[in-house]
């Protein structure tokens, strides 16, 4: 692990945890590009050093993180803290994983990994990161959640149950610490083009019927826009793409009933 000196006037400061591929990596390369203070975490070392080494040689840090492991978060937040000046302005909670056929077919074990690193992880991340972000001005959470969580999706039960639990943690933790001056928020994309998609959730007929019409890139602009915003303007939840903004409004004006019904159609039941 390799890191830039204390800075006498520190850079703004993002933690990204997922960073090695995806969404991560364009968040990490959006905010690198800014002249932010960088920190690429994964399970993949060499990957996200080999990112480092490329984006924010001389304003980042990049390490090993099971988000699953308090210890790997407690070690990551210490040399990140020493790194960047003692700041962290932004937590980007992004790092996941899927579960993507009917629920009985899966192993139980993958069910658990699921829940331990899409939930888990992300409430060790909040946990462990609270003392940094209380100690930075202006600090937020950005907790990558899903459309998912508008509704459970078949073929994804388990990812499905795991977002919906982050968007109820996110309002929680944004009511409970926004006097201390620490915002909680997310964002929820329909389908991204990402490797988890194109390798295990583009197997599914709502994928095959919806498509995917987002990228990386434009979740990363979007948390962007959530890590420049004043905290008092800060959205609690926000739609990635226009798709994903019509079903929500579907979801929020709709009968509970008609959105079962308009899920199990398109998913094929």
């Amino acid at each position: 692990m390799r890191a830039t000196p204390r800075q006498a006037t520190p850079r703004p400061a993002i933690l990204v945890t997922g960073a090695a591929a995806g969404i991560g990596l364009a968040v990490a390369e959006r905010f690198a590009r800014a002249g932010w203070f960088v920190g690429l975490y994964d399970l993949d070392a060499d990957a996200v050093e080999a990112q480092r080494q490329r984006l924010c040689a001389q304003h980042g840090i990049a390490g090993r993180l099971d988000v699953v492991q308090a210890g790997d978060w407690q070690a990551a937040l210490q040399d990140f803290a020493r790194a960047s000046g003692g700041r962290l302005d932004v937590l980007f909670n992004n790092a996941g994983v899927s579960v993507t056929r009917p629920f009985e077919q899966a192993e139980l074990a993958r069910h658990h990994l699921v829940v331990d690193v899409n939930l888990k992880g992300v409430i060790n991340g909040c946990h462990a990161a609270h003392a940094l972000l209380r100690a930075t001005p202006g600090s937020r959470v950005i907790n990558m959640c899903s459309a998912s969580a508008l509704h459970g999706q078949p073929e994804l039960a388990s990812y499905s149950a795991t977002k919906a639990a982050v968007r109820s943690l996110t309002e929680a933790l944004d009511i409970e610490w926004r006097s201390q001056g620490i915002r909680v928020v997310d964002v929820l994309p329909l389908f991204v083009d990402t490797a988890m998609v194109r390798d295990d959730v583009s197997r599914m007929k709502t994928v095959k019927m919806l498509g995917v019409r987002l990228s990386a890139d434009d979740v990363a602009r979007t948390v962007w826009d959530l890590a420049r915003r004043a905290p008092r303007r800060l959205p609690l939840h926000t739609h990635v793409g226009l798709q994903t903004k019509c079903f929500a409004l579907l979801s929020k004006l709709s009968p509970g009933w008609l959105n079962h019904w308009v899920t199990a159609k398109m998913a094929g039941h």
